[in-house]
């Protein structure tokens, strides 16, 4: 059966506004990021043993069990990732639980970055300029 040629797709949800946090509101919110983030890093790792193990498998032999229980692995991850989203902030890596939150520096939008296992968060840096462009905290001006 052929693909409709004319595709109409759902209706568009007008775009959530960034939360911004200061340095402060973020920190505050780090413990229960942590144990989110902390959640996601073992569904992940879950599921990704168990495609894995299915990739492995020889073709055309299926194992029903595996598949339901990773399904439900990546319904678990979803869930905890629209969790995270519902905090404000930004998932970056689900293998090191790598997070960012913006905030502002010098009156633009900035990152403040966050790895599980971090205490606090000690860096931040520019949009576009990813985890290697980290910068320390201590040279953060929040002023608009």
């Amino acid at each position: 059966m052929a693909a409709p040629q004319f595709f109409t797709p759902p209706s568009v949800k007008p775009s959530k506004t960034k939360k911004r946090f200061t340095l402060e509101q973020a920190n505050r919110a780090l413990p229960y990021v942590s144990r989110v983030v902390t959640d996601i890093v073992k569904a992940h790792e879950a599921a990704t043993r168990l495609q894995t193990k299915l990739e492995g498998l020889r073709s055309g032999r299926t194992n029903e069990v595996a598949e339901r229980e990773l399904v439900g692995w990546l319904d678990r991850l979803q869930t905890l990732v629209d969790e995270l989203h519902g905090v404000g902030c930004e998932l970056k890596d689900y293998q090191t639980g790598l997070v960012d939150f913006v905030g502002r520096h010098q009156g633009r939008d900035v990152y403040l970055c966050w790895r599980l296992g971090e205490a606090r968060i000690a860096y931040w840096h520019e949009l576009q300029s990813g985890f290697a462009g980290r910068q320390p905290v201590s040279i953060l001006e929040e002023r608009e």
